[in-house]
């Protein structure tokens, strides 16, 4: 019952912020973060369906290659959207495959573009494990990559695209705090998440393995695809507390040290 009931609260929501249903059947196509799949992605997709969109929810091997031999994979989950302008909703990492993918590719149809808890200039917990030892192992290659000196500082720093950003600022691990430099998710601080030439900015009391589940940010991200804007309006008793029911069956400590992009479904 929980699993019918989540679509139509994120409908209200939107319904409340007077969003229009979209004029016509734009494709969203969705990234997920490092050693997840689809399944993390799942309940925001099933969001964006009730609202009228169609979603291209297909996995890549995160794990399995660098970000830059991961990035041309997006071209087969572009063209499943034909003509239809095609938006995109990352989660970590993803955020990170879709920068490299649009610094050498441009669609003409593209849209908007939602990136939830991006390491746009990287995370602070790579550099910090990067010479652990087995850390490749653990998180291998596009992990290694995600470090503040790594890949992020190759690819385009501003965005020449319609982009919004929703930052988390709930880090549930304390002994992780002195990694990082202000608010954090337990993996990027909030200060990492920002791109020169986003359109807009959220943060919210979530942390990073399952902020895509938190109804505000599935009602925000619908209202930056149909808006280009968040709406920052208040969600009352939507009260930060992570939303990890019906995850896919995703276990939060197969994270990266509980935090970085997550575990697989």
């Amino acid at each position: 019952m929980a699993g019918r009931l989540f679509p139509a609260l994120i409908c209200a929501l939107a319904a409340a912020l007077s969003l229009p249903l979209p004029a016509r059947a734009d494709c969203v196509v969705l990234l997920h973060g490092l050693n997840r799949g689809p399944g993390s992605m799942s309940k925001i997709g099933d969001a964006l369906k009730d609202a009228g969109y169609r979603v291209v929810n297909d996995g890549y091997p995160s794990g399995a290659a660098r970000i830059e031999a991961l990035a041309p994979r997006l071209n087969r989950m572009v063209a499943k959207c034909g003509a239809e302008r095609v938006d995109f909703v990352t989660h970590s990492m993803g955020g990170i495959v879709l920068r490299a993918w649009l610094a050498k590719t441009r669609p003409a149809n593209l849209g908007r573009v939602v990136m939830l808890a991006p390491p746009n200039h990287g995370s602070e917990v790579v550099d910090r494990i990067a010479d652990w030892p087995g850390a490749e192992a653990f998180i291998g290659p596009a992990g290694m990559e995600l470090g503040t000196g790594g890949i992020v500082r190759r690819l385009p720093q501003r965005a020449d695209f319609d982009l919004g950003v929703i930052a988390g600022d709930r880090s549930v691990d304390p002994t992780r705090g002195w990694m990082f430099d202000g608010p954090n998710d337990n993996a990027v601080s909030v200060a990492s998440t920002r791109l020169a030439g986003m359109a807009d900015q959220l943060v919210v009391h979530r942390s990073h393995t399952f902020i895509m589940n938190a109804p505000q940010v599935i009602a925000e991200t619908l209202v930056f695809l149909q808006t280009g804007r968040f709406s920052h309006a208040d969600y009352g008793s939507d009260d930060g507390r992570d939303d990890t029911a019906e995850a896919g069956g995703e276990d939060p400590l197969g994270d990266l040290l509980g935090g970085l992009s997550g575990s697989g479904d």
